[in-house]
């Protein structure tokens, strides 16, 4: 009684101008639980593979008119090409090498004790089992691809929705400061809303990039300090602001704790810097100090501070700079001796 069939183990095309091998071949690798289908040349063999349903061809070398180095391109040329498993009598190791390199997966030698039906039968079993261990491997990393792109997707629109929100409740703050007269209260909503954009531009950035997980920090801080030389403006400011800033890709978190900073140094520039009537310039320069390291450096040319001493206002502007640069893990310094004030922040990026 023959061995039952498994169709589950899957479904076998063998090509061979040899019916009699081919029989003993199929008689073979049914014994393992193997379906196998027989052709008896290559154009026999493609029209059986375009109607699909093939798990593995084991192709011989040996065709009338052909070889079977010139029948592999097209198998692997399909949609979906099964794995091709090569079957030479020659002795000359080229026509192996040559398979392996046109695209087949492994190769096995004729012997005329034919011993190579059991050596086939191994190799149809291994190139199987890898056969869907890399359709295992591609079908987790598709569904892991659809679940990065869905968390894009859905972390995009969170950022949508949060800059939305933002804006609007700098709007308010715009209308509270329009609403109230004393102008030292002016002056701290206009604070306010300054710092409530600086970190809505970040979520703007993050909704309309591919890449939600970091910022480009010369873009970012360009638009913040345009935004910023323009509310200053309106409030009856008009230094000028420098902004030199390499192309860097900062992490998101990072990246709002240096717009923030930068709001901060270069609202108080705006303020204190500069007697009154009297326009200068405020920088702003960001850049590269090693692999790693990055700076960021606020400096005018104006009466000069050296941090120390009792902060001008309120202070909340310095407790608000030394939280942001805590979370950047490091500390601002200034620049002692003047002329003007300088304030720097190196942190890792």
């Amino acid at each position: 009684m023959s061995a039952p069939v498994s169709p589950e183990r899957g479904r076998v095309l063998y090509v061979d101008d040899d019916p009699g091998l081919g029989r003993l071949v199929q008689k073979a690798l049914r014994a393992r639980g193997y379906v196998v289908e027989l052709a008896a040349n290559a154009d026999e063999g493609l029209a059986r593979l375009e109607r699909g349903g093939i798990d593995l061809v084991a192709l011989d070398h040996h065709m009338p008119g052909q070889t079977g180095l010139d029948v592999l391109p097209a198998i692997r040329a399909m949609p979906s090409a099964p794995p091709v498993i090569y079957v030479t009598g020659s002795e000359d190791s080229r026509v192996a090498v040559a398979a392996l390199k046109a695209g087949a997966v492994d190769y096995v030698w004729k012997d005329l004790q034919g011993q190579f039906r059991e050596l086939l039968g191994e190799a149809v079993d291994t190139a199987l089992r890898q056969e869907a261990l890399r359709r295992d491997k591609e079908r987790a990393e598709a569904e892991m691809r659809e679940a990065r792109d869905r968390a894009v997707m859905l972390l995009r629109e969170v950022n949508h929705r949060v800059a939305n929100s933002l804006a609007l409740v700098a709007a308010l703050t715009h209308m509270q400061t329009n609403a109230v007269s004393d102008p030292a209260a002016k002056a701290a909503l206009r604070e306010m809303q300054a710092r409530i954009s600086a970190i809505a531009g970040i979520h703007r950035r993050l909704y309309t990039s591919d890449d939600v997980e970091a910022v480009e920090l010369d873009a970012y801080l360009a638009s913040l300090v345009e935004e910023l030389q323009g509310a200053m403006k309106a409030a009856g400011r008009d230094h000028a602001i420098r902004l030199i800033a390499e192309p860097i890709r900062l992490a998101t978190d990072k990246a709002v704790s240096v717009g923030v900073v930068v709001t901060e140094l270069v609202t108080n520039a705006y303020k204190y810097a500069y007697p009154p009537d009297i326009l200068g310039e405020i920088r702003v320069a960001v850049g590269r100090q090693g692999p790693d390291s990055l700076s960021l450096t606020v400096e005018d040319d104006g009466i000069g501070w050296t941090g120390e001493g009792q902060p001008r206002g309120t202070g909340l502007g310095s407790r608000i700079v030394r939280a942001m640069a805590t979370n950047l893990r490091s500390a601002l310094i200034y620049r002692p001796g003047g002329p003007g004030t300088s304030a720097s922040l190196l942190f890792q990026g």
